[in-house]
């Protein structure tokens, strides 16, 4: 679970306006951290079935984003890709 003062953060980091909480570069930056978090979590946990496939989906999810971002901005996916050490 990420607490209100990491995901304030991260999206002050990545929103292109002050009010923006959902455009892609976001929404990459908060499913990383869960991703991270659920890798975490499943190292220690080998029989947790279900948390492993919320991860799966959430990563499924991150590539569909990400590929709508190469196509549309390329210069904030690069930077997405470096800032959270994605492989592209």
């Amino acid at each position: 679970m990420i607490s209100r003062e990491v995901k304030t953060q991260l999206i002050g980091r990545h929103q292109k306006h002050k009010t923006d909480s959902g455009s892609s570069a976001v929404q990459i930056a908060l499913l990383t951290r869960r991703i991270n978090e659920l890798t975490e979590h499943l190292k220690t946990r080998d029989k947790d079935h279900l948390s492993r496939r919320g991860l799966l989906q959430m990563v499924g999810k991150r590539k569909r984003l990400l590929r709508y971002l190469k196509s549309h901005d390329l210069k904030i996916y690069e930077k997405v890709l470096q800032e959270h050490k994605i492989r592209g």
